[in-house]
C-alpha cells in the first residue's frame, strides 16, 4: 500500500506521450522557471527516456525501490515471525523510523539547501547499505534482537530523512523545472515497478531463505543506487554563495515560517498530518490483519501488496494526462477521494479466503493507482512553486510533520486501540481518518489551482 500523503522520492513522475501533452506541461510550469533559475531550453523537447543522466537516476532508483519494498515487507516479518513481536513491538518499529525523521529532518532540510545534493544522496545510500547488512550478519551469528532492529530502522531512517529532503530538490536541477511532472511520473513508474515485483519477491524470499536474508536484497540495491548517482555526468549547479552567516536554527525557522503562511502548503501539511496519523494504523496493523485475521500466507501477502504496484504503475502513466486535463488541485483531490472510496473494502474484508483476498487486493490495485496520481500532482506542484533555495527545507518540514510527528503518534495510538477494539476496528479507524482528511483539501484554494501560476506568490 502506498504511504498516504507521502512524497515520492521518490517515494516520491509523469509521462508526456505527445507534443500536445508536452506543451500542456510546459504551460503549467513556465511562469516559475525564471523565478527559481533552473535549467531549461535544451530539455523542453524529447522524452526523458532519452536523457542519459536521468536514465541513470531512474535505473538506480528502480533497483533501490525494489530493495526497499523487499525490506518493507521483510522487516515486519522478521519482527513477527522470527522474534515474536506483537502489536506494541510492531509499533516501536514504526516509532523508531519516525523518531529519526523528527530528530534529523529539520537539520537535513537546512543542509540540503546549503550543500550540493548529489553527494548527500550517494553517502545516504552507502550508509544505509551497511546498516541493513548488519541484520543478516547478526542473525547468522545468533545475536539478532528486536533492539537491533529498532536501532537499524532508526539509523536507516536518519539517512532516509536526508535522502528524502535532497532527492526532490535534486531532480529539478537535473531535468529542469519544465520537466518535473514528466520526471516525477517516470520516477513514480520506478516505484510502481518495485511495488509489483518487490512484495512477491519478498514473500518468496522469506519463505525460501528466511526474512533476515531477504533484507540483503535492499542492502545491495542501495549500493547500486549509489553507483548510478556517482556516474551521472551532468554537473550539479553550485549552491548559491552564502551572503550572510545565518545560523542553521534560523534557516530552519525560515522553512517553518514559509510552510505556515503559504496558501497551498498549509492545507497540504494539515491533511498530511491527519492522513499519516490514520495511515500509521495500516503501518502497524496491516501485516497482522492480513496474516492473522484474514489468514493470508506470506506469499499471498506479497501478492496483495504487489497489486498496489500494478495500480501505481498504471497511475504513473496517467498522472501527466490527469494533471494536464484537470489541473494540479482537482487532479489531486479527485484521485484522493477515489482512493478513499475504494479503500473501504479493506476493513470490510472477510469470509472465505478467496473473497477476503479479493477485498484487500482491489483497494491495493485501484487505490494505489489513484494515490500515485495524487502524489505526482502534489510533489510537482510543490517543486514548481517553491524556490530552489528553500526547497530542501520545505521538503524536510513536510517530512518531519508527517513521518516524524504524525506517524509515530498514530502508531502508538494504533497499538493501544488494537488491544481494546481489535485489529480490524483499528484498520477501520485508519481508513476513516484518511477519508476525513480530504475535506481539508476541498476547503482550501486547491480546487481552483489548475496551474502553478494560479498559486499566489509568497515572499521568501
Amino acid at each position: 500500500m502506498l504511504d498516504p500523503g507521502r512524497n515520492l522520492a521518490p517515494r516520491y513522475e509523469c509521462r508526456l506521450a505527445n507534443a500536445r501533452e508536452c506543451q500542456a506541461a510546459v504551460a503549467i510550469d513556465l511562469p516559475i522557471v525564471v523565478a527559481v533559475g533552473y535549467p531549461r531550453g535544451r530539455m523542453l523537447t524529447g522524452s526523458l527516456w532519452r536523457h542519459d543522466d536521468f536514465m541513470k537516476l531512474w535505473a538506480g532508483q528502480t533497483v533501490s525501490e525494489l530493495g526497499s519494498v523487499v525490506t518493507r515487507t521483510a522487516v515486519p516479518l522478521v519482527a513477527l515471525l522470527v522474534l515474536g513481536a506483537g502489536p506494541l513491538e510492531m509499533a516501536f518499529l514504526v516509532v523508531s523510523a519516525s523518531l529519526a525523521v523528527l530528530l534529523v529532518g529539520f537539520f537535513a532540510g537546512a543542509w540540503v539547501d546549503r550543500l550540493r545534493r548529489r553527494p548527500l544522496l550517494i553517502w545516504a545510500d552507502v550508509i544505509r547499505a551497511g546498516l541493513l547488512l548488519s541484520i543478516p550478519v547478526a542473525y547468522v551469528a545468533g545475536v539478532l534482537r528486536l533492539e537491533q532492529l529498532y536501532v537499524v530502522v532508526f539509523l536507516v531512517g536518519c539517512m532516509g530523512s536526508l535522502f528524502d529532503a535532497a532527492y526532490p530538490a535534486y531532480v529539478p536541477s537535473l531535468v529542469g523545472v519544465d520537466r518535473v511532472v514528466e520526471g516525477n511520473s517516470k520516477l513514480a513508474t520506478s516505484s510502481s515497478l518495485a511495488e509489483i515485483g518487490g512484495p512477491g519477491l519478498a514473500g518468496g524470499l522469506v519463505q525460501a531463505i528466511g526474512a533476515p536474508f531477504a533484507i540483503l536484497v535492499d542492502a545491495m540495491s542501495f549500493v547500486f543506487s549509489a553507483i548510478s548517482l556517482l556516474i551521472i555526468r551532468r554537473p550539479e549547479p553550485p549552491r548559491p554563495p552564502r551572503t550572510s552567516s545565518t545560523r542553521i536554527r534560523e534557516e530552519i525557522l525560515e522553512g517553518l515560517r514559509l510552510v505556515r503562511r503559504h496558501p497551498i502548503l498549509v492545507p497540504l501539511t494539515l491533511r498530511s498530518i491527519i492522513a499519516h496519523v490514520a495511515g500509521s494504523f495500516y503501518g502497524v496493523l496491516y501485516t497482522i490483519y492480513l496474516v492473522e485475521d484474514l489468514q493470508l500466507s506470506p506469499f499471498l501477502l506479497g501478492i496483495v501488496v504487489s497489486a498496489g504496484g500494478v495500480g501505481s504503475l498504471v497511475g504513473s502513466f496517467f498522472a501527466s494526462r490527469a494533471i494536464a486535463r484537470f489541473g494540479f488541485g482537482p487532479a489531486l483531490i479527485w484521485s484522493a477521494a477515489g482512493a478513499s472510496a475504494i479503500g473501504v473494502l479493506t476493513p470490510l474484508a472477510g469470509g472465505p479466503l478467496l473473497l477476503a483476498t479479493a477485498m484487500v487486493f482491489i483497494p491495493q490495485l485501484i487505490g494505489d493507482g489513484l494515490q500515485t496520481i495524487e502524489s505526482v500532482a502534489e510533489l510537482s506542484l510543490i517543486q514548481s512553486v517553491i524556490p530552489d533555495h528553500m526547497l530542501g527545507r520545505v521538503n524536510a518540514t513536510l517530512e518531519v510533520f508527517s513521518h516524524g510527528i504524525a506517524y509515530p503518534l498514530g502508531a502508538l495510538l494504533a497499538a493501544g486501540l488494537a488491544g481494546v477494539v481489535g485489529v480490524r476496528a483499528g484498520i477501520a479507524i485508519g481508513w476513516a481518518g484518511m477519508a476525513a482528511s480530504i475535506a481539508l483539501l476541498v476547503l482550501s484554494p486547491l480546487p481552483s489551482v489548475r496551474r502553478a501560476a494560479d498559486v499566489p506568490l509568497v515572499d521568501v
